[in-house]
């Protein structure tokens, strides 16, 4: 059983009515905020977004981390977010899309208010009041009692256009009784670029993104009362149901090249890194190296060979169409992803790991792994998937049951290879992806804290392959 003191950490979330209120912009604010203010802040994300924990690490120091109900559980939501809240003085968890909004036809899963009543965490609602003022009482209302079940601790209003209009906002909603803990100007500085996936990720933006987040903080701390925002975290008290920290398993004792049980070396798994590959769970990690391996990272852009010694690879997803004509002007690094994969290795890609894989995107050479195709398209897919596994792989045995979700305006022709990697059941029943000798390649990002047998399953194939 958890320690009371363990559960009870600070924390508070930050949500909104929709999809671009400015969420982002103040949990990330405030983020960077308290971290300015001496604090070691633990950096949460509701749903399977990739690319605004990238934002969060940067404003915290600390690995962003995914809180995904439908991906890994409703009962790990807990655990997970102690295991990323040890240490730390105040959570801070972004929401996604609005506040009650989740997994399509399932209810409040995988939704922010689900998450929030899993924490027993207060909410602090963003409200983009640019285009109204005596009606943001009825919108505020209208969220506070629509589940009892979740606290909605105070407001901070966005996109306030004058002195005069705040006013009008705050003498509306004294008949609500939810506290305002914050009111923030237009600030075009603080406006971070997006493409066809949302944000533009941090790893691509360098001295960019710094200055984002700089500029965030300085408006939430301009902006909004500190103070009370901690003081609603500290007020949290302890998580439901006793929670415990997840783990990913006992991690061999630090040494520089750390021996197996066998006195033999770990086996050292190559992860894909840098611009073109920044779509991971920091879980990932962590499980591969419970299971005795040694974690490497590399960039494809850059690196022309794999780390020496790599007896397993690991690309996740990311923006590879973005590069293509970068990655496939690295020919020795192709070449070298080839050849292991040709050896019979244990290849883990997904989504932007699998476009690699194939033979070419958008007519540029890729690694030419896969006898596929991949190339841009206008059609957004995009959702939750309940998948089994169709082929014995490096990750999984046929039948094993996980659940994933696609983000991608890509296609790979053939969609599947003669030994598919997963059987999705909905929207549509479909198999899709590949497991050729070693490889396991797919459109589906999954979250290995679901299944640990993943990671141990990969790992010990990386053993003896």
């Amino acid at each position: 059983m958890v320690t009371s003191a363990a559960s009870a950490v600070p924390r508070l979330v930050v949500a909104a009515p929709s999809s671009g209120s400015g969420k982002t912009t103040v949990a990330t604010g405030l983020m960077a905020a308290l971290a300015g203010r001496g604090l070691a802040v633990s950096p949460h994300k509701v749903g399977p977004d990739y690319i605004d924990p990238g934002y969060h690490s940067l404003a915290t120091g600390r690995a962003g981390r995914n809180l995904d109900a439908y991906l890994c559980g409703p009962e790990l939501v807990g655990p997970l977010f102690l295991h990323g809240a040890r240490g730390c003085d105040i959570a801070v968890v972004e929401g996604v899309m609005g506040l009650y909004d989740g997994a399509a036809g399932e209810g409040e899963l995988a939704s922010t208010a689900q998450v929030a009543k899993a924490l027993g965490a207060p909410v602090v609602l963003v409200v983009d009041a640019s285009s109204q003022s005596r009606s943001v009482a009825a919108l505020v209302h209208g969220f506070v009692s629509w589940d009892p079940e979740v606290r909605v601790g105070g407001v901070i209003l966005n996109k306030v256009g004058s002195d005069r209009h705040e006013a009008l906002l705050r003498e509306a909603l004294d008949s609500v009784g939810v506290p305002v803990l914050g009111v923030l100007r237009r600030v075009p500085q603080v406006a971070t670029p997006s493409r066809h996936l949302g944000l533009v990720p941090v790893a691509e933006r360098g001295a960019e993104a710094v200055d984002a987040v700089a500029a965030m903080a300085a408006q939430v701390s301009r902006g909004c009362d500190l103070e009370g925002l901690v003081a609603l975290a500290r007020a949290a008290g302890p998580l439901p149901g006793g929670s415990a920290p997840w783990t990913p398993g006992p991690v061999p004792a630090p040494s520089h090249h750390p021996a197996a049980s066998d006195g033999t070396s770990p086996p050292r798994v190559a992860v894909a890194g840098g611009p073109a590959f920044t779509f991971s769970y920091a879980e990932h990690t962590e499980l591969l190296a419970a299971a005795g391996a040694e974690v490497v990272t590399f960039d494809p852009l850059r690196d022309e060979e794999l780390p020496e010694g790599t007896a397993g690879l690991v690309i996740g997803g990311g923006f590879p169409e973005v590069y293509a004509s970068e990655l496939s002007a690295n020919e020795p690094l192709r070449k070298a992803v080839a050849g292991l994969a040709l050896s019979g290795a244990p290849v883990a890609a997904e989504c932007a790991g699998l476009l690699y894989l194939c033979r070419e995107l958008d007519g540029s050479p890729m690694c030419g792994v896969l006898d596929a195709s991949a190339r841009m398209t206008g059609r957004l897919t995009l959702g939750y998937r309940d998948a089994v596994a169709v082929s014995d792989s490096a990750l999984a045995v046929a039948g094993t049951r996980m659940r994933g979700h696609e983000f991608h305006r890509t296609v790979v022709e053939p969609g599947a290879g003669a030994a598919p990697a997963w059987g999705v059941r909905a929207p549509e029943r479909r198999v899709e992806g590949f497991v050729e000798r070693g490889v396991h390649a797919s459109y589906l990002h999954t979250h290995w804290a679901s299944e640990p047998g993943v990671a141990r399953r990969f790992v010990e194939r990386c053993r003896t392959s």
